[in-house]
């Protein structure tokens, strides 16, 4: 997407915070500068609710810290502030990663945040209209189940491909 826009690409790593047994089922989500938020509805349904977000967000910290490091390799993360983001992620589900993004750019000081996804529930992508300054949902199924759903190939990427392209589209800029 970035090549086609002729935009940088980065990365803006957040991390789902799931439910233990049920990881695909976000609690909430975490994103850089401290940024957490929870999803209420499942909060209240998870037995011992304040031990297990604790627990799942010190597990998650260390993993999203991991990747930034990994993913940057040495290069600090642009600047933000008074600058358009195009956030675009694989699709919504609950919108807690997405929340969590959006949350910390706004921390950042981003002028204008656009939210491009191929795929999310109605519901899901109307919620986001209030957030953002755009949001682009290019597919909004009523019979939402999951983001795979909508994938022929939803195996994740390595983290050696994200460096890669991370690194190409580092070069370009230079």
């Amino acid at each position: 997407m970035a090549k086609r826009l002729g935009v940088p690409l980065d990365v803006f790593t957040v991390r789902k915070l799931g439910v233990p047994g049920f990881e695909e089922l976000a609690v909430g989500a975490i994103a850089p500068g401290g940024v957490r938020v929870l999803n209420q509805d499942v909060l209240r349904a998870l037995p011992n609710a304040d031990e297990t977000i604790e627990s799942v967000t010190a597990r998650e910290t260390a993993e999203l810290e991991r990747r930034e490091q990994s993913y940057r390799d040495g290069r600090p993360a642009p600047e933000l502030r008074d600058r358009i983001v195009i956030l675009v992620d694989d699709g919504l589900a609950t919108g807690a990663t997405m929340r969590a993004a959006l949350k910390a750019l706004r921390q950042r000081g981003a002028a204008k945040i656009v939210v491009a996804v191929p795929v999310g529930p109605p519901d899901t992508c109307r919620e986001f209209e209030d957030q953002a300054d755009e949001v682009i949902c290019a597919s909004e199924p009523e019979f939402f189940q999951a983001v795979g759903q909508y994938y022929e190939d939803f195996s994740q990427i390595s983290d050696d491909e994200v460096r890669e392209l991370l690194a190409r589209a580092a070069q370009k800029l230079t």
